[in-house]
């Protein structure tokens, strides 16, 4: 996690969560009660120039993309953990390729939810009006690009780039199924029955032949150092904050909203109920990010 802890440094937090949330804890005991006075917050949203939006997986569940968080959240009796590490790849590709194929050929099926839509469209307005807004999402499922935002920095990848094992390329890729071997696999029924693809069979490099792997970040590995460093610059000049669907739970990302807030910039949280960060926070607004967040970026 050294790529993590970069930016953690950077913002003056600390990198192991324990010690995060303390500290978290104590800075909420310093403040009182975020305010849910929309009429405020669009004041303070209007004189904005520079607008940062953190987005997490509750955005994408408002479309009906499985979290696999939680009771319920398996993938046949798998846990996300289980299957999304470089151990669990190495061990079994096949098996792994099977569980993010499922969710490549699910996104066929899902679609931008009002909320994306709302921060495209904002995106868009102030852009033409000399303003920036960025989103800085966890999700890695390119619904915000579907719903047309242009700047996105995706802290963990994306389940539309593949990256080689063997000479690193990293590259797009939409295809369906993402190689014939896959097609008709990756039921998520609990009976299934495993694929066993040999890994000759496997998504291979375009121009090395090694074996692809999904390019997201896995439990285990650290996040990109060049998107830490392009959400640090966003973070460090930004003057508006909104948090959107994110349970500020999952760090380093966890620590960027209440940092940025104890810098004194507004910071405004949408989601459906209160988080650990919440109270460092001088807006929340509760509900689905799909019915808050459309009014509070309307022109």
């Amino acid at each position: 996690m050294q790529a993590a802890a970069v930016v953690v440094g950077r913002l003056g937090l600390s990198s192991t969560p324990l010690l995060a949330t303390r500290r978290l804890t104590r800075m909420a005991d310093t403040l009182s009660r975020p305010s849910s006075d929309l009429a405020k917050f669009r004041e303070v949203y209007k004189k904005a120039k520079h607008v940062v939006v953190l987005t997490g997986a509750g955005v994408s569940a408002e479309s009906g993309v499985p979290t696999f968080r939680g009771d319920g959240g398996l993938w046949r009796t798998w846990r996300a953990q289980d299957l999304a590490s470089p151990s669990a790849f190495a061990r079994d590709p096949s098996l792994v390729w099977e569980f993010y194929h499922y969710r490549r050929e699910l996104m066929a099926t899902k679609h931008p939810n009002p909320a994306h839509l709302a921060i495209a469209e904002a995106e868009q307005r102030l852009t033409a009006e000399g303003r920036r807004l960025v989103v800085i999402t966890q999700n890695i499922d390119e619904l915000h690009k579907k719903a047309g935002s242009k700047e996105v920095l995706e802290l963990h990848g994306s389940l539309f780039r593949t990256e080689c094992t063997k000479c690193q390329e990293i590259r797009p890729n939409t295809d369906s199924p993402i190689c014939a071997s896959l097609a008709g696999k990756g039921a998520p029924d609990p009976n299934a029955v495993n694929a066993r693809i040999p890994e000759s069979e496997l998504p291979r490099c375009q121009k090395c032949s090694g074996l692809l792997r999904p390019n997201v970040v896995w439990f285990g590995e650290g996040l990109d150092n060049n998107v830490l460093q392009k959400a640090g610059d966003e973070l460090d000049t930004c003057d508006l904050c909104l948090v959107v669907g994110t349970s500020s739970v999952v760090y380093p990302a966890a620590m960027f909203a209440p940092q940025v807030a104890a810098r004194g910039v507004p910071v405004a949280e949408f989601n459906v109920e209160t988080t650990p960060a919440t109270l460092s926070f001088g807006f929340h607004f509760e509900g689905p990010c799909g019915s808050t967040l459309p009014a509070a970026l309307a022109p």
